[in-house]
């Protein structure tokens, strides 16, 4: 159900921040009825007022979560210094995009949430329409990075580079490395190399 009022949309808007977060902090299993609720502060009756239905509702927050991604990537790129482009900053712009802000001491809990959470995604067919989109979206980004930097690249060499991210952080996550995100950078960083 749409809100009606501007009262209901922030109401609704409440709701769909209150999921991604609970989808960001515990995985889709993590999203129910009454902890969106409790959350967003709002009555349990809420959520099937402003939803028909809990996958309509992970819809709306897997949506929000990405595009707020999103954002922090294009505003990232707006940011970078042109003289950065191609080091550290260029690297870790990469790979905040493709495993999420670091997160401190927990950081490799959020990328091993990550990973957990796309794969899972797999699982749930109403949810590829709005993957497609995201998914198109991040590599359009990248590809515009890659330009910033001075490295053209086109979307074949982009899903190379995401694929050997991905098979990094998996092999890290299996040796139970306490930083994933490290081992991801390091791959990049020789991938990125002049050949």
């Amino acid at each position: 159900m749409t809100a009606a009022t501007p009262k209901g949309e922030r109401r609704r808007q409440a709701l769909v921040e209150a999921a991604a977060g609970l989808l960001v902090d515990g995985g889709f299993d993590a999203v129910r009825h009454r902890a969106v609720a409790e959350r967003a502060g709002l009555p349990l009756a809420s959520t099937t007022y402003y939803f028909d239905s809990l996958d309509e509702l992970i819809t709306a927050a897997l949506e929000f979560h990405g595009d707020t991604e999103l954002a922090y990537g294009k505003a990232r790129l707006a940011e970078l210094d042109p003289g950065e482009c191609g080091g550290d900053a260029f690297i870790d712009l990469v790979l905040d995009l493709l495993l999420g802000p670091p997160a401190g001491d927990r950081d490799a809990e959020a990328v091993l949430l990550r990973y957990e959470r796309l794969v899972a995604t797999g699982r749930r067919p109403y949810l590829r329409p709005v993957m497609r989109r995201l998914s198109g979206q991040l590599h359009g980004l990248l590809v515009d990075i890659f330009g910033r930097a001075g490295r053209p690249v086109d979307r074949e060499r982009v899903q190379e580079l995401i694929a050997l991210v991905d098979g990094s952080v998996v092999n890290a996550l299996l040796e139970i490395s306490p930083d994933p995100r490290a081992a991801a950078r390091r791959m990049l960083a020789k991938a990125m190399q002049p050949r």
